[in-house]
């Protein structure tokens, strides 16, 4: 459906829309986007990513409650940082910039290499040293960054890069970067296009602060400009290691095996607590063990693989499942693919696991119960 509302967009005209006809969010949103024609698009076709129904889901939290999954982890670097990558190098290059800095927590890290290198550009990464997750890692080194792990947090390597872009000639790329936001801004978007109105609720995790506000800023045009009747309640949730929106104050040491949220100190977090307020919404922490219980539910009940920071969405969902209304429409946002961190994957499972099988078939049909 997004596919082939924003090729009407564009006014291609096609009874078949195939995955080669998408051509990147970018051209795809190009009247909603700061670019022009003397902007070079780095693109590798991002966006257009599936908003999946969650029958399984959906039938916990009950009372005819439709339940979605918009899955960015199927984006091409497996995360929803190649819809704000693709306009932060685009605007990067047109700007005439040589090199792109960045801190992560491992998938920005994989964006920006990726796109930068798209583009001709070096990318700087500063990852905090030993916190990152062994897929996202191995990305950005194959992508070509050159990495600098420092003895400290996401918060600190931050500090560290904005420093470094005031005074060096390189772009800083991360979630202050205001092209990042109006790229991630499409995803809502898309999900518009996809149900045909915005959603009753938007549950989505919340590290840095910047997708929350990104989908806000999205909601909010595609209604002003007739393509949506209602605005979500925007529910933000937080691991309950690394909660600052939740508490209210900086947290120095955020603790979490959702990586990708493990931030105590998010620069977005103004535009977040707007979003929070113009949308009625809240912030809520989630414990590790709920996230993991939902990452879990996730592959298992409904078949899709997300990284664990991405199943706090969920966990959210179903904590506050008694507040949804009935017949109510909810979007979780799984914002990175669970390749990315196959570690916690194979550490937390609840599948059967035979090893040392005897090569015969009596053997292999005993095991599986025949």
């Amino acid at each position: 459906m997004a596919l082939l509302q924003a090729l009407r967009r564009l006014g291609q005209v096609a009874p078949v829309a195939t995955l080669q006809d998408w051509p990147g969010l970018i051209e795809a949103y190009r009247r909603w986007l700061p670019v022009s024609a003397a902007t070079p698009v780095i693109t590798l076709r991002e966006g257009a990513t599936p908003l999946i129904p969650a029958p399984v889901i959906s039938e916990r939290v009950g009372r005819g409650v439709k339940v979605f999954l918009k899955y960015d982890g199927l984006n091409p670097t497996g995360s929803f940082k190649d819809r704000g990558m693709t306009m932060a190098i685009s605007k990067a290059k047109e700007a005439g910039s040589e090199a792109v800095i960045c801190a992560s927590t491992g998938n920005t890290s994989a964006a920006a290499a990726a796109y930068a290198r798209r583009g001709g550009m070096r990318a700087f990464v500063l990852i905090p040293d030993g916190y990152v997750a062994q897929g996202k890692l191995a990305q950005a080194l194959l992508y070509g960054a050159e990495v600098l792990a420092v003895k400290g947090n996401f918060d600190r390597a931050l500090a560290i890069v904005r420093e470094v872009a005031d005074t060096y000639p390189v772009t800083l790329v991360n979630s202050l970067n205001p092209y990042r936001l109006q790229g991630q801004k499409t995803a809502a978007f898309e999900v518009v296009d996809a149900l045909g109105d915005a959603p009753d609720w938007l549950c989505i995790p919340v590290g840095n602060a910047g997708n929350i506000s990104a989908y806000w800023m999205g909601f909010n045009e595609y209604r002003e400009a007739g393509h949506s009747r209602t605005l979500p309640r925007m529910m933000g949730f937080q691991a309950a290691g690394a909660a600052p929106l939740v508490l209210g104050h900086t947290v120095e040491q955020p603790d979490t095996i959702a990586t990708a949220i493990r931030i105590g100190n998010p620069v977005n977090r103004e535009n977040a607590l707007k979003a929070k307020a113009e949308s009625n919404g809240d912030f809520m922490a989630v414990t590790d063990a709920e996230i993991i219980d939902a990452y879990k539910f996730l592959g298992s009940g409904e078949g899709v693989f997300c990284e664990p920071a991405s199943a706090a969405s969920v966990a959210g969902l179903l904590k506050r499942r008694d507040e949804v209304p009935a017949g109510a429409t909810v979007v979780c946002v799984l914002t990175g693919n669970g390749l990315k961190d196959p570690t916690t994957a194979i550490e937390h499972n609840d599948s059967h696991f035979h090893t040392g099988i005897d090569p015969d078939l009596a053997t292999v049909a005993r095991v599986m119960g025949f």
